[in-house]
């Protein structure tokens, strides 16, 4: 979960997605919760959309992008309705942009979260009772900022986000500002070594929680795998797996999408226990990477304009094997 789900700025279209820039920039989002708290959501709309919609008819490899998926979530879902047009892709970029406020209203701790719908609210719940941590695996659909709202109001909630940008120290700062008691922290991994798997180890052993997205391959050369998604397969990191693995630990998927004038939160258990022994491994991450992609796909059916990829998503750079960590002492079960 990122703050910086951004249309790419130009880049070849075998760019990384990590290359193609960051509108949501720090000092952006303290502007944004500026005019949204003097002006109203309304102005903020007006003053957003236009840049939205120059961003639109500038930006070619994010335009393709949108389009590309609004095709496929149609022909696999039927989620539209009718074939996307020029203006299903507008639709989709203003979508984002109107996510742009929630998120600032969700870090800064001002949302209403007596609106929010959470689906699978007790199996977190019981889990908070029983003291015990978990992994969460998110994506880049919708507002995830909600997530956080929700981290800060069941108050016995401790979120570690890994994120894979460099600003995470700086959004710390602004969260710091922003909302002081928050529960979430932002850490920066470019890659999971053993020394960030025994940290988060001893996170989750104190009940805290940890959330990777699982839909952007990591900078560098994280390992992936191939899952069908909406028709072809793509490039999955395994990142979640295997840190859930690490940390002996529940899997959940998490995701929050626009429901009417507010949102839901959906938190669906993936596996009570994620096991990789040697000899299958490869097999069970390409089965824990498919039921993440079948759930995903299943949530963007019900809300098609919340995905906020907009790079090329089934053409990703970068997928390959690393050596993957472990925590001192561990032995691999063959």
């Amino acid at each position: 979960m990122t703050t910086s789900s951004t249309p790419p700025q130009g880049a070849p279209d075998a760019a990384h997605w990590a290359t193609v820039g960051e509108s949501t920039f720090v000092l952006g989002l303290r502007f944004l919760c500026a005019v949204h708290r003097w002006f109203g959501r309304g102005p903020f709309l007006l003053f957003l959309y236009p840049v939205v919609t120059y961003y639109w008819a500038t930006r070619g490899l994010a335009r393709r992008a949108s389009m590309e998926y609004l095709r496929r979530i149609q022909a696999e879902r039927g989620a539209l309705g009718h074939a996307p047009t020029w203006r299903d892709g507008v639709r989709h970029f203003m979508s984002f942009a109107d996510t742009i406020l929630d998120k600032t209203l969700a870090l800064s701790g001002r949302y209403r979260f007596d609106t929010l719908r959470v689906h699978g609210r007790d199996l977190l719940q019981d889990l908070l009772r029983q003291g015990r941590g978990g992994m969460f695996v998110t994506a880049h659909i919708g507002c995830l900022e909600m997530c956080q709202a929700a981290a800060n109001e069941l108050g016995s909630l401790r979120l570690n986000v890994l994120v894979h940008t460099s600003h995470a120290e700086k959004f710390n700062r602004v969260l710091g500002r922003l909302d002081p008691d928050s529960a979430v922290r932002l850490l920066h991994v470019s890659e999971i070594t053993p020394a960030t798997a025994v940290m988060l180890a001893e996170r989750v052993g104190r009940g805290e929680f940890v959330a990777i997205a699982g839909d952007r391959i990591p900078v560098g050369t994280g390992k992936t795998v191939r899952a069908r998604f909406l028709g072809r397969e793509a490039p999955f990191p395994v990142g979640s797996y295997v840190l859930a693995s690490l940390l002996k630990c529940p899997l959940f998927l998490m995701g929050c999408v626009r429901e009417g004038a507010t949102h839901a939160l959906h938190i669906e258990r993936l596996a009570e226990a994620v096991d990789l022994p040697r000899r299958q491994r490869d097999e069970r991450l390409a089965q824990h990477a498919q039921a993440y992609a079948d759930r995903l796909e299943a949530l963007l059916a019900e809300a098609p304009f919340e995905w906020f990829n907009f790079f090329p998503f089934w053409d990703q750079p970068g997928a390959g094997s690393a050596t993957e960590p472990r925590l001192p002492h561990e032995h691999t079960p063959s």
